[in-house]
């Protein structure tokens, strides 16, 4: 379908690709993945023909019919409907349906044959087209992302920039290309129009590339992984979750071969020092020098995943309850968000508030953290409550003329400059980026130096809105560890559920304009919110802080008597017994297998042994922690 063969791609003195290959066959469905600054998108550009190869080439049919989306649409602008703009997908359909809307107006004046005719072989092609379904396809697709039936008749140019990105997408999906090239397509995205595109990705015949930061959403589509990395374009045979482990194998056989031949280059190191002085050994001592200098050197392992080495820092612990919400009401003009709600923040919550756009998420978050005055009702902080809030529009409060280094040192003098130099690294400022001056930064890098201020804060409450925007995965994996060692409490709005499912204790939403709670994980959550039937709302006699939905394993008792429940469990926990016991064995057989110099000195038995032990291992931790739990439920009823 598409070839690249050889890629190299530079800019100015640097190499973004050195002699790169990757070839894309029909129905593959690709994540392109790799640090930001590795030139994903850039690769995108130069398979559609916006960028030319410096060498190498990039082949493919001449009909092939690509759809493209990437962040430049944003520019597109429109005072038609966006349902009429979506509908520009159908270049041809649109094309017959005006000439034959001529052609009946001819009609009514001239009943000639040609006329005739030409109506026929227009309506004839345009139903071939299926032209007569393309609206209801549109209507569909928008539906989908996100769009009601009024908002469709709506102009493109009264839409924010996310939600303009979203009709792009509705016009690439209604194309129905041979490929779809996603460059970060779920940015402006809430999680329902997520799912959905997930849904529709997934039924796609077509090949797709997708560059994403979204790993749940990767790991539901793709089949295979492209690693952009050093120049290079490496294939994984699997989705981002197989990526991570075959990786995790791929280095450890690399770093065990460095280690190997680190051993054997510095006893010839020995060897040459010993008999290089001596006439006798001088000849042996040169040709083992000529085969060092031969060895093809293998590389240590480079370490992708920085580990977070700082510690948050707040002067005071806050009291117990940190936020109080009484009667809150909030609306915007024909669009209620809350009515007369309550909630309440205590101390070491870890709250996801989360659902889709216009339900008054980030609303609540700037009454939460007192920057939204125009509401009724109460937002009471709590004894010794030192807060910081983190949006996107706080890039305004950045100081354009400093350096990033000296915004970082004026804000949080407590911190010492290494510390945040390493905070910096985090969020992939290194070296000498630590001193450009923040008016030369883009949005996202502005974004990213906002974030890492908020990290440093001297707070005990921490409000943050869609902060994995503009983060690459090693940099949201540097936010998980921070936000997870982190004492304080805090409140997130993010759209990245695998940041959401481990950060986050308990769940916010806002349902019939109020505040709900989920006291669980995200995942959790997911889990209760696809089971639950929802009832007629029922009038509140009473305000209580949070209206608490409870999982329904949780609401239902059995009704199975006591002591038949109890010898049912004992029974399960003895053949759990006993797969553990075999499991045992079968994990110390293939320890002695990987310790015998059979295997760990055949890197491809190495290999497979090491997928096999690494497969069974976590099989006996998911039956230690089954029986762990099932033994808990039997001392409570016991």
């Amino acid at each position: 379908m598409i070839s690249i063969n050889n890629l190299t791609f530079e800019i100015g003195s640097r190499a973004l690709y050195d002699e790169a290959s990757w070839h894309i066959k029909p129905g593959d469905k690709t994540g392109l993945i790799g640090a930001n600054g590795t030139g994903k998108s850039t690769l995108l550009k130069l398979i559609v023909g916006d960028y030319t190869p410096t060498s190498g080439s990039i082949s493919m049919a001449k009909d092939l019919k690509i759809g493209y989306l990437n962040q430049d649409l944003l520019s597109y602008h429109s005072d038609k409907s966006i349902l009429y703009v979506a509908m520009e997908a159908f270049e041809r359909q649109n094309q017959l349906h005006t000439e034959i809307e001529a052609l009946l107006k001819k009609l009514e004046t001239d009943y000639s044959d040609d006329i005739l005719n030409k109506l026929s072989d227009k309506q004839t092609e345009f139903e071939a087209l299926d032209g007569y379904s393309i609206e209801f396809r549109a209507h569909e697709i928008l539906a989908g992302l996100g769009f009601s039936e009024e908002e469709q008749k709506r102009p493109l140019a009264t839409f924010s920039g996310g939600w303009r990105m979203r009709v792009m997408l509705a016009r690439i999906l209604l194309q129905a290309p041979d490929i779809l090239l996603l460059d970060e397509p779920t940015n402006h995205m809430d999680l329902p129009s997520i799912k959905w595109l997930e849904g529709y990705l997934q039924a796609f015949e077509g090949a797709i590339v997708i560059v994403s930061h979204d790993r749940y959403f990767l790991d539901r589509i793709i089949n295979k992984t492209v690693e952009s990395r050093k120049g290079k374009l490496t294939l994984y045979a699997g989705n981002y979750s197989f990526y991570l482990e075959e990786k995790s194998l791929r280095e450890e056989i690399q770093s065990n071969q460095y280690k190997n031949q680190q051993a054997k280059i510095k006893q010839e190191e020995r060897l040459i020092e010993r008999f290089r002085a001596k006439a006798s050994k001088a000849k042996m001592a040169q040709s083992r020098i000529k085969a060092l200098d031969r060895m093809e050197r293998v590389d240590d392992v480079d370490d992708d995943n920085p580990e977070v080495n700082f510690q948050f820092k707040f002067s005071k612990p806050s009291g117990r309850h940190v936020v109080t919400l009484e009667n809150i009401s909030k609306s915007y003009p024909n669009l209620p968000i809350l009515n007369e709600t309550d909630g309440l923040i205590e101390k070491g919550d870890k709250i996801a508030l989360i659902g889709a756009n216009g339900k008054g998420k980030s609303t609540l978050l700037r009454i939460i953290a007192d920057a939204d005055p125009e509401y009724t009702g109460k937002s009471i902080k709590g004894h010794n409550v030192s807060q910081t809030f983190f949006a996107q529009h706080q890039l305004e409060a950045l100081h354009l003329e400093n350096t990033i280094i000296q915004e970082m040192i004026n804000f949080a003098p407590k911190h010492t400059e290494t510390e945040l130099r390493s905070i910096l690294g985090c969020f992939l400022f290194t070296g000498d980026d630590a001193f450009k001056k923040i008016k030369v930064l883009s949005g996202g890098e502005k974004s990213r130096v906002a974030l890492a201020k908020a990290l440093t804060a001297d707070a005990n409450f921490l409000v943050l809105d869609e902060p994995t925007n503009h983060l690459d995965m090693a940099s949201v994996n540097i936010l998980i560890q921070a936000l997870q060692q982190y004492e304080g409490t805090f409140i997130v709005v993010s759209h990245d559920r695998y940041f959401l499912d481990h950060v986050a204790n308990k769940i916010w939403f806002i349902e019939n304009q109020e505040i709900k709670e989920y006291p669980g994980t995200y995942e959790e959550y997911e889990v209760w919110n696809a089971q639950r039937v929802v009832k007629p709302e029922v009038k509140k006699a009473e305000k209580k802080p949070v209206v608490k939905e409870e999982p329904k394993a949780i609401k239902e008792k059995s009704a199975e008597d006591p002591s038949k429940t109890l010898q049912r469990k004992n029974r399960e926990l003895t053949n759990l017994e006993q797969q553990i016991a075999e499991k045992e064995k079968v994990v110390n057989s293939l320890e002695l297998d990987l310790a015998t110099e059979e295997v760990y000195s055949d890197p491809q038995k190495l290999q497979e042994v090491t997928r096999n032990y690494n497969s069974v291992k976590a099989e006996y931790k998911q039956l230690q922690t089954a029986w762990e739990v099932l033994a808990e439920e039997i001392m409570g009823l016991e």
